[in-house]
């Protein structure tokens, strides 16, 4: 599948320091120290509908995980998935009496768009879960030969993974047993479903249903595999095990990552998954969280449609710390829009206050578990200093705002020149 554009991204002198990030699993916050190349997988989107503010949140957070890396001299691989194949989109597609293929590739296209506007550096590897099929049908054969996964007895071609035998069960998300259960029932599981040997225990593989697409399965089945299954695959088969972090939106703590894991220490008998489990916060709108079934959701697109600046939106969601749930108002992206224009006044003079600590103030903050407010703070105060001293004065260098101008967009994806 094709990812999107790369921005070009200025070279800062020196080098940002090692990065710590909020791990989910050990509840607190880590260093993140990659061996070789830096590697991280982000859960991607269902495209059954535009991207909104949630979305655009969670992949501006790893965007800057992304730099920061890049910036401390890493290589990077990443790695996004597309789940172009699941309950969602098939409703979707019905309800609105559309081909469901057709609405995955111009939802996934339309994504695409607002990555691009809102600067977002690409995955080196964006795969989709149909495009995964194959090599999913494998892992799933692979776990029932191991005894891990079964199918169930009622015709269905049902295959499920039995997470009793999952010593590390429970580890990532650290929920307790009702928590899950809770979980699990809204968030696409079935724990009530008959046959089942554990009431959480996920599907692998759904087998063929009446007017639904279907694939080749295991045990000369067909239907199409479970949502978790194909992360766990995705990553397996492009960045391998123990990668550096997974990341993705807080909702998807349980089960999602849970059984992802599950999934890949099951097929390598080995773990950690990944080495930081990193999850983001709630964008709310109205005091409930952004969500396509509440119908409360403000689109990127939308947003660009009625001509706001993309960097001013990019700037709004990184005002917030990525571990907040905070609230979409109109006063946030004004507030954005007022600082874009002051940065841009700033740089665009010859000499300012001196660039140095702000780039130093800046990746420090973010390397502190992506402090992205702070950053921000460091250059609104340099900002200030440099628009106070416009013609000249005691302290006042010459390149400044070009050096700052690089930084902030290299370092927060904001891109100040014309």
């Amino acid at each position: 599948m094709l990812s999107w554009p790369a921005p070009l991204l200025p070279t800062l002198p020196g080098a940002g320091p090692v990065l710590s990030v909020h791990d989910t699993s050990r509840g607190r916050v880590v260093p993140v120290r990659p061996e070789g190349t830096a590697r991280m997988y982000v859960c991607g989107i269902t495209p059954y509908d535009a991207t909104h503010l949630g979305h655009a949140a969670t992949y501006l957070a790893f965007d800057l995980v992304n730099r920061v890396w890049r910036d401390a001299g890493h290589a990077v691989r990443y790695v996004q998935n597309v789940t172009d194949i699941d309950d969602p989109l098939l409703e979707r597609a019905e309800s609105d009496g559309e081909d469901w293929i057709v609405l995955a590739m111009r939802e996934t296209a339309l994504f695409r768009e607002d990555m691009t506007a809102l600067r977002v550096l690409p995955p080196d590897d964006y795969v989709g879960a149909v495009e995964a099929i194959p090599r999913i049908v494998v892992k799933i054969e692979q776990l029932l030969a191991d005894g891990d996964a079964y199918a169930l007895d009622d015709g269905t071609g049902d295959v499920y993974h039995d997470v009793s035998r999952a010593p590390d069960f429970g580890s990532e998300s650290r929920y307790d047993e009702a928590t899950m259960l809770r979980f699990f029932a809204e968030r696409g599981g079935d724990p009530d479903r008959p046959g089942k040997r554990n009431r959480l225990d996920p599907l692998l593989w759904r087998g063929q249903r009446p007017g639904e697409p279907s694939w080749p399965g295991p045990q000369g089945t067909t239907g199409r595999p479970g949502w978790h299954i194909e992360c766990a695959t995705i990553a397996l088969d492009t960045i391998g095990m123990g990668f550096d972090v997974q990341g993705g939106g807080s909702d998807l703590i349980f089960p999602h990552h849970e059984f992802s894991a599950v999934h890949a220490e099951a097929l390598t008998d080995t773990a950690p998954f990944a080495r930081a489990y990193v999850h983001s916060a709630m964008i709310g709108l109205d005091g409930e969280k952004m969500s396509k079934s509440r119908g409360n959701l403000v689109f990127v697109s939308r947003l660009r449609g009625d001509g706001v600046d993309p960097m001013a939106i990019r700037l709004a969601l990184l005002s917030g710390h990525y571990r907040t749930d905070r609230a979409w108002m109109p006063d946030l992206l004004r507030t954005a829009q007022e600082r874009l224009a002051s940065w841009r006044r700033a740089v665009a003079l010859p000499a300012g206050a001196p660039a140095q600590p702000v780039l130093t103030a800046v990746r420090e903050r973010l390397a502190d578990d992506l402090d992205s407010p702070g950053a921000i703070a460091a250059v609104d105060a340099w900002a200030e200093a440099t628009l106070a001293h416009r013609d000249g004065g005691p302290g006042v260098e010459d390149g400044a705002p070009a050096l700052v101008r690089d930084l902030v967009d290299a370092l927060l994806g904001v891109r100040l020149a014309d």
